[in-house]
């Protein structure tokens, strides 16, 4: 039988395992599986030949059990309101996971940016900025970059908020650029933290990771901070794709000139010195470390027989289904699943909001610090829960995530 890929259904089969664990009765489940607020919102916008087209946006909190909810804005043409309520409900248990006092939300608008011009992407960001303003706030919901959106993207978002409530919103967003109280190794936060909790894997399945063949699906924003990251720690890129394909040298690849290659030529095919191989055929390469830096779905019962790595680092959200974790599982892989592998660049979100409370501003290392100590506590405690249930270390995660929540839950009981 043909496996469901719909991430929400996912997303809800990944809670109901640790769920069983942990022995949640039927009521408490029913209140951390659901949504507590979906908005749809249609955003008219004048394009630049004078037309009118109508986008749709969505907005999701899923719980505020620990604190305001948190996630990004993604701008994609498949986009959709399932995969906006998984990705919330991933962000309320990466939140968890990590320890930091927030819970998950997510936004997302259905259409390809890359058809729409500067101008028209600000008019469409300022619209629907406005449209969600009842519902996000510094102490309420609080937006983030994501697939296809940047930090000016969050500083349009923030002006617009600020104009109409006639002050500053700095806290509203995270992700901001510098001048308007982003915060220092936010960019590199995400990437960096799959970097620190790597390490810790590597420790545990006595792998070195000088010299260790490393493959990275996905060149944007975190693969390729990944790729120059881990390269670094002496790690050897083999290989590295993105939307258009990707590429291939067994004796390793030179990540700077990768950089440069892409960025003069829009894509990473065709650098010289590689062979071509698809974003299919790079997942099942012989290599130590995968990191999946792309979108949802890429590991699934299909090919999981037919990954390598011993080490499976999800930089990207989701990309690993529940029955090809059961086969890597088997096979002794190790996956850092999203809540925790790519959980450094909410951590550094909330360093940023914290930061924009205050006034006060850390220096780059005392963040990438934080982020370390943040990051290596967390991986210590999953694998703890992985190791007690005899589970995978995405179970593992999500039972240490699930119970705080539950537990917060519980406390604060339900309202009236």
């Amino acid at each position: 039988m043909a496996e469901d890929l719909n991430p929400f259904t996912i997303a809800q089969q990944q809670f109901d395992m640790a769920a069983d664990l942990l022995g949640l009765d039927d009521g408490l489940r029913q209140v951390l599986k659901n949504p507590k607020r979906q908005l749809i919102v249609s955003i008219p916008v004048k394009m630049d030949d004078g037309r009118i087209e109508v986008f749709e946006g969505y907005r999701v909190q899923h719980n505020i059990a620990r604190g305001p909810a948190k996630g990004g804005i993604r701008y994609h043409p498949n986009v959709t309101l399932d995969e906006v309520k998984a990705l919330a409900a991933w962000m309320t248990w990466k939140c968890a996971t990590v320890n930091i006092p927030y819970g998950g939300g997510k936004g997302g608008i259905r259409l390809n940016p890359r058809d729409l011009s500067q101008s028209e992407l600000e008019r469409m960001t300022r619209r629907f900025a406005a449209e969600i303003a009842p519902i996000i706030g510094m102490h309420i919901d609080i937006p983030a970059p994501d697939v296809y959106t940047n930090s000016q993207t969050m500083a349009w978002i923030m002006d617009t908020i600020s104009m109409i409530t006639g002050s500053a919103q700095t806290g509203i967003v995270t992700g901001k650029p510098l001048e308007l109280g982003g915060s220092k190794g936010r960019n590199e936060a995400t990437a960096r933290g799959c970097q620190f909790v790597t390490r810790q894997a590597c420790k545990v399945k006595g792998v070195d990771l000088k010299g260790a063949p490393t493959v990275i699906q996905g060149f944007g924003n975190a693969g390729s901070i990944a790729a120059q990251l881990l390269s670094e720690d002496g790690a050897k890129i083999i290989a590295v794709s993105d939307s258009q394909g990707g590429i291939f040298n067994s004796k390793g690849l030179n990540i700077e000139a990768v950089l440069k290659h892409k960025e003069e030529n829009g894509s990473v095919v065709g650098f010289s010195g590689s062979d071509s191989v698809t974003n299919a055929e790079l997942l099942e390469l012989d290599c130590d470390i995968l990191v999946p830096a792309a979108l949802e779905n890429q590991i699934t019962a299909e090919n999981a027989d037919r990954i390598k790595a011993r080490i499976v680092a999800e930089a990207a959200n989701g990309p690993t289904t529940p029955a090809a974790d059961e086969v890597l599982f088997e096979k002794g892989s190790m996956v850092l699943p999203d809540i925790l592998a790519n959980a450094g660049g909410v951590s550094v979100s909330y360093f940023e909001w914290v930061q924009d409370q205050y006034g006060f501003f850390w220096t780059e290392e005392e963040v990438n610090r934080y982020l370390e100590r943040t990051m290596t506590d967390a991986f210590q405690s999953v694998h703890a829960n992985a190791e007690k249930y005899k589970v995978n270390m995405r179970i593992g995660a999500y039972t240490l995530a699930v119970g705080r929540v539950a537990n917060a839950t519980k406390v604060r009981g339900i309202f009236p």
